[in-house]
């Protein structure tokens, strides 16, 4: 699930409209069953943002295939525009910890690296210096921002494409605009979300032959839901819904509390 939400995307290059704040739990489950718990909080300042998530395995699929995972980015808003300059990624399972970092200036990948370092796998498809630049981190790309001065939630926020870098992997999401629905959190947000068609194409590192990456390139029934931060024109994922071998897989917000926050007031004397 955690390879789900790395799925999710969104691209920010429009200015912000004002400052908000989510705090929101999450909770996937496979075919119905819970399999995993999650935490994702957003802040967004006039000229700093930042977004931090983790999250594990739980239920039945704990007991034998245990893991956790937590994922952070950072940066600058720039004219209102959210601008990564940094990413870091850690996922721990009983096998191994894994730690990717990120270093990023105005799109393009200044540094980056994955601890330990994987040995080289002569069938994965090469990145190059190109794919590296003008491309979002996993993170600050779940952020959608919807521009003009209309309804946040509209069939604009489905519309584009996005290049994300995650460490290792080069991928184009893409969305369509399917639907207009109604939501309601355990605890917080309840009113309407706008669902997009969700399309991953993969372009660099992976390898062609691995039958996840086969299965998600085919798939042309993924849905993600966005819900807005109060206060602002950015939306971000209520829900994800990909169709699977072994029934639907789906990533759920069961809080999605969000508020927005006055702009900063300069002191003076």
């Amino acid at each position: 699930m955690a390879a789900l939400g790395g799925l999710v995307l969104a691209w920010a290059a429009e200015p912000a409209a004002a400052q908000g704040k989510l705090e929101a739990q999450y909770e996937a489950t496979l075919a119905g069953i819970p399999v995993g718990k999650g935490a994702w909080n957003i802040d967004i300042q006039d000229d700093v943002f930042a977004a931090a998530a983790s999250g594990g395995t739980s239920g039945l699929l704990k007991s034998f295939a245990g893991g956790s995972g937590t994922g952070a980015s950072q940066g600058r808003v720039v004219n209102g525009a959210l601008v990564a300059t940094g990413y870091q990624a850690s996922t721990t399972t009983s096998k191994k910890t894994e730690e990717i970092r990120i270093t990023l200036d105005k799109g393009n990948v200044k540094d980056f690296a994955i601890l330990p370092e994987p040995p080289v796998d002569p069938d994965r498809i090469v990145v190059t210096d190109a794919h590296r630049r003008g491309v979002w981190d996993p993170m600050t790309a779940s952020l959608v921002r919807v521009s003009g001065s209309g309804d946040v939630l509209s069939a604009d926020a489905c519309h584009g494409s996005a290049a994300v870098f995650d460490g290792r992997m080069r991928y184009e999401l893409k969305l369509d605009f399917k639907r207009m629905e109604n939501v309601k959190a355990e605890k917080g947000y309840h009113g309407q979300v706008v669902v997009c068609s969700l399309y991953f194409v993969p372009i660099a590192g992976y390898i062609p032959d691995r039958p996840v990456i086969k299965y998600l390139a085919a798939q042309r029934n993924i849905e993600v839901a966005f819900a807005p931060i109060a206060g602002t024109r950015i939306l971000v994922p209520f829900w994800l819904k990909v169709p699977t071998p072994l029934g639907p897989a789906m990533l759920e917000a069961t809080s999605f509390i969000t508020s927005a926050q006055p702009p900063k007031v300069a002191k003076t004397q």
